[in-house]
Formats: structure tokens, sequence, C-alpha cells
């Protein structure tokens, strides 16, 4: 079966320059609806990744994004949100971009068709067989990411992957491939708008499941956050007086002396033990 990129053919719509704002608008945002159709019809790929992933992560492993332009943006994003959110460390989930650092605000040319780079970034990490590798691609082409995944499928380190047209190199490539076919985008060949909006979507919900499945929310919610704005000191309060029935002056003392809404809950649930 022949390759065919979806998210390079022509927009479903023309002569985008003539039309006025509200319409522009209007049908941005009704392309914008089908996506998260597209990925539930994806949600069996996404499950048995999930899986893995945590059983990946349980053993001591790491999980890894990996992509170029705003899929390697998107990974990056996704992994450094998680220390602040779960309270893990930032080593646990590492997102990777073609170019390094300075790709993330401004394109490096040409870093994309690197095959053997990606897996020279993974190594700088010391990864291993317990850790799991995410390549992230819309086209599911990029040669950054491929080569990354061939390298780590022949030194026995799982892979899987997200991208937005079926039957990828990408796919086929990965372990666990999860396609999300969105479609031809609204101005053509512009990935970052649906396409971009499915990752986003499917790394929220592996990241976030992930978490959950490791112990690092409690009922829904975040006990194990970094309170690192004023904010996320009154959330963590609110929970405290929630879950221990006591006082928002109790709730910030019990907060200040242990740092985490985790450790403030149990010291009192420990205590009347």
């Amino acid at each position: 079966m022949d390759f065919i990129r979806t998210t390079e053919q022509d927009s479903r719509y023309d002569h985008l320059e003539k039309m006025e704002v509200n319409e522009l608008l209007q049908r941005i945002n009704n392309e914008d609806k089908t996506v998260p159709l597209a990925v539930e019809k994806a949600m069996p790929q996404i499950e048995e990744l999930v899986i893995k992933v945590v059983s990946q992560m349980k053993e001591g492993g790491r999980l890894f994004y990996m992509g170029a332009g705003t899929s390697g943006r998107l990974g990056i994003l996704d992994a450094s949100e998680c220390p602040p959110t779960f309270g893990v460390p930032h080593e646990w989930v590492v997102g990777l971009i073609a170019g390094g650092d300075h790709a993330i605000r401004k394109a490096v040319e040409f870093a994309e068709d690197d095959t053997g780079q990606g897996w020279k970034d993974l190594e700088e990490y010391n990864i291993t067989n317990k850790d799991f590798v995410v390549g992230i691609a819309a086209s599911g082409t990029t040669p950054y990411v491929i080569g990354a995944l061939k390298a780590c499928n022949g030194k026995g380190i799982p892979t899987g992957c997200i991208t937005c047209n079926a039957g990828s190199p990408l796919a086929r490539e990965a372990q666990y491939p999860i396609e999300v076919i969105v479609g031809p985008e609204f101005v053509t060949g512009s990935s970052r708008m649906k396409a971009g909006t499915a990752q986003k979507l499917v790394l929220n919900m592996i990241s976030t499941t992930a978490m959950i499945q490791l112990g690092r929310v409690k009922g829904n919610k975040m006990v194990d956050m970094q309170l690192s704005n004023n904010k996320l000191v009154g959330r963590g309060t609110r929970m405290i007086m929630g879950e221990l029935k006591i006082t928002e002056k109790e709730a910030a003392l019990l907060l200040k002396q242990y740092g985490s809404v985790r450790a403030a809950i149990n010291s009192q649930k420990d205590g009347d033990k």
C-alpha cells in the first residue's frame, strides 16, 4: 500500500485570504472539532502504549519524547510540566528536539534530516532498555525520529510513536504506534494546527494516565504538585482543608510545615492511628 501523507493534502477550503475574520475562525473551529473524534479512534493504540510506559516506569525506567519542530516542542512542553504538576524528578520524563534547546524557539535548518543525531541525543542520557522512547512526528517521516527509534529497537529499548498519517515509516518502525488521522489542515500542510492539537491531546493522556498509575494523584487531586506560586499554595491549602476538615489557617500552617499536600495530609492521618 502506497503511503499517503494526508496532512500534506490540500485544505478543504480555498481562497482563505478572501474570507472575513468570523468566517476564518468558524471554519478553523469546525476543523478543530474533528480532532477529539480522531483521537478516540486511536484509543486502543494509546492504551497499549500507556500500559507499556507504566510497566517500564514502575521498574525505574524513564519516558522520552523526541521530535522536530512543533512535534518536538509539544513533547518538551509535556515533559516540562510533569515535575510541577506531579512532583516527580525532572529526569522521569524527558523531551528532546532536533537541533537542541535552541530549536525550541527558533527553527534549526535541516536538523530534522539527520538520521543519526536522535540516537546521539538519547545516548547523552545513558538510555537503557528500562526506558521507553516515544517519537512524535505529524508526517511520520522525520529522519531524526525514525533513526532514533530504529537504533532503540536494535538495542532492545521499547519504542512508540504519535503520528497523524496512516501507515507511515515512523509507525512501521515503532513497536507501539499511535496513529491519529486528522486529515488535511485548514492551511495546507500547517501541521501545527489539527495535527499539533491531536498530539497535545495524546501527550496529555499518556503522561496524566501514567502519573495516576504511578500513584502521583490522590482522589482527583495533584497532591504532589510543586508549590511554586501563591495560586498553587492556595490550591494546596484548600486540598488540605477539604481532606482533613480543618480551617484555612490550620491547613496553611500544615502546608508550610510539611512542604507538600501529601505530606501534610499523611502527617495528620498517621497521627490518628
